[in-house]
This record gives C-alpha cells, sequence and structure tokens, in this order.
C-alpha cells in the first residue's frame, strides 16, 4: 500500500510563485508514484497580495490540494502549526513557497526516513540568500547549539520531512509562540542530513526581516529553554563577586593611603554597570513570566479565516 506523503508549505507574497512551485512537486511526486500518494497543504499567513485566491483556484484545479487562510499575520512556523492540523499522511514533507527548496529532492528526504530516521533535514552547501539571511542562518545556528542542545554536526533548515509520530508530538504543543525546530529536537535526536542544492529565489524579496528574525531566535530560546534564566544567575552571582572584590580594594587602597580619593567617577561607574546588569536580568525574567502570561490566557497559535479544498481532500486517499 502507498504511503500518504503530506506537503505543508507557509506562503506569504507568493502569488507569482505557487502554480511553478505545486507543478515542480506534482511532476517530481508523479514519478515516486509507485511508493507514494500525496497531498498538498498552502497556508496563506495573510498575504497583502493575492496568494489567497491563488490558492483557491489550485483546489479547484486539483483535488489533493488544501488551502488554509489565516485571519492575520502569525508568522512562519504558526502558519506551519495551522498546516499540521490538516496532515492526514503517513509522512510530512516541509517546503518553501519561492521555489528555492527543490521539488526533486524530495525522494532524497523520504529516502532517509526509509533508511530509519525519524526526520530528515535537508543540508545546504551553498545557498543563494542574501548576506543578511545567511547571517541570520548562522546566528540561529548558534542559538539552537548553546540553548536547544542542537548536536555540532547537524543542519536545520526549512526543508525536510518527518514521520507522523513526529507531527503528532509536535500538535501536542499548544501554547503560543511555536517553534517548530525545538518541537523537533524535544522529540528526537534520530535526526539526519541529506545534502541538497539550494535554488535561486523565482520572485521577489524573502519577508523575513530583522525585526522578524530577532522575534524568532528570542522565542526559540525563552519557550524552549531554561538557559537564559541560569546565564542570568550566572552573570549576577560573577557582578556581585566583583563588586565585593571591587569593595575590598577600596578599604584596602584607604587604609594603606587615607589622602587618596575614592573617586566620584569610579563609584558611578560600578552603580551603572551593576545596575545595568540588574535591568537586563529583570527584563529576562519579565518576558518568561510575560510568555506564562499569554499562554495562560490561551493566546491563539494562529486563527484560520477559511479553509478551501477541505471537502474535496476529506478522505482521499488516492492520487
Amino acid at each position: 500500500m502507498r504511503k500518504l506523503v503530506s506537503i505543508v508549505i507557509p506562503c506569504y507574497r507568493s502569488a507569482q510563485m505557487l502554480c511553478g512551485v505545486v507543478t515542480d512537486i506534482e511532476r517530481e511526486m508523479e514519478k515516486i508514484r509507485d511508493k507514494y500518494q500525496w497531498e498538498i497543504i498552502l497556508v496563506n499567513d495573510c498575504s497583502p497580495d493575492n496568494t489567497f485566491e491563488v490558492i483557491r483556484e489550485l483546489c479547484r484545479m486539483k483535488k489533493n490540494i488544501c488551502g488554509v487562510n489565516l485571519a492575520r499575520n502569525f508568522g512562519q512556523h504558526a502558519a506551519l502549526m495551522a498546516g499540521f492540523h490538516q496532515v492526514k499522511g503517513d509522512i510530512l514533507v516541509c517546503m518553501d513557497d519561492d521555489g528555492q527548496t527543490p521539488a526533486f529532492a524530495i525522494k532524497d528526504l523520504l529516502q532517509g526516513l526509509e533508511d530509519g530516521s525519524d526526520v530528515v533535514y535537508a543540508r545546504y552547501e551553498h545557498k543563494h540568500h542574501n548576506a543578511f539571511r545567511n547571517f541570520g542562518s548562522r546566528v540561529n545556528d548558534l542559538m539552537l547549539k548553546f540553548m536547544l542542545g542542537k548536536p555540532t554536526d547537524l543542519y536545520v533548515s526549512s526543508f525536510f520531512a518527518a514521520r507522523r509520530f513526529i507531527v503528532d508530538e509536535m500538535l501536542r504543543y499548544q501554547n503560543a509562540y511555536p517553534y517548530v525546530i525545538g518541537l523537533v529536537l524535544r522529540a528526537t535526536r534520530n535526526i539526519k542530513n541529506v545534502t541538497v542544492e539550494h535554488q535561486d529565489r523565482r520572485e521577489g524579496e524573502s519577508g523575513y526581516t530583522l525585526g522578524k528574525l530577532l522575534g524568532l531566535w528570542f522565542n526559540g530560546f525563552t519557550a524552549f529553554s531554561e538557559k537564559p534564566l541560569r546565564i542570568a544567575t550566572m552573570i549576577g552571582t560573577g557582578c556581585a563577586f566583583l563588586g565585593f572584590l571591587y569593595g575590598l580594594y577600596t578599604i584596602i587602597k584607604k587604609l594603606v593611603n587615607p589622602i587618596v580619593p575614592i573617586g566620584f567617577s569610579s563609584l558611578m561607574s560600578a552603580i551603572m554597570f551593576i545596575g545595568g546588569m540588574l535591568m537586563l536580568m529583570v527584563g529576562l525574567v519579565g518576558e518568561y513570566i510575560g510568555r506564562m502570561y499569554i499562554c495562560m490566557n490561551n493566546a491563539p497559535q494562529y486563527v484560520v479565516r477559511e479553509i478551501v479544498g477541505e471537502e474535496e481532500t476529506q478522505g482521499e486517499t488516492e492520487q
């Protein structure tokens, strides 16, 4: 019996690219249809262009496509979670909407699962992003290693395949601020990479801004790691110890040479340093408490305005 592959694609400003991306997926999946059947789930993250109109038309033309329209822009990871709730397949594949994640590599990801891995990530030797996105990716990788314990030799990307039980485990996370990579890493460490050629973006520019990248990083380490609080405790302890040493130095200097002035500038610099560190720690603790408060108030991960193609895909098991 053929396995059902659910391909989830978060979409933003991709009206000009989606038809080509879907065509590429259909062409490549046809080559392996003896082993797999497939469905495509397109999640519109409240794009300002006519992306959802394109999705609606694709759902009308093809019975194995489902479209999800979010009420506002919730971000890539929330859009992925919205797509995961529509997944019916035995295998999940996540891709980008810009054509940079090549459809011909889907078979390589699926083969990695067949070889026994729980999750398979695409590894890019040469990424065709701009310098800003490449820098952001490096920072994100460092954050994942330090905060979430990602293995050093593991490369993570937005193009990956996962088994069904991984999807079910991710869907157990009901709180706001989802972070898909963190959910994967806490579910399994049986993860491998396959090398994939990264392609040029077909149209437009990336929707990731500096603010969105910073928000993603902050979400990653505050939602899935307590290490920032431990670091804050260690820094606070270190500052207190330095302050104690400086106090001893000041007393000894005054005893040795009583006429030497203590110095107003040194006092103010110490106060500013310690005060700044205290404000940083309080702000970090406040961020954690704020997120706990939002989660206690059942803030949604996303809000769905409309789903199209659902009736056509309901119960559909054959391509």
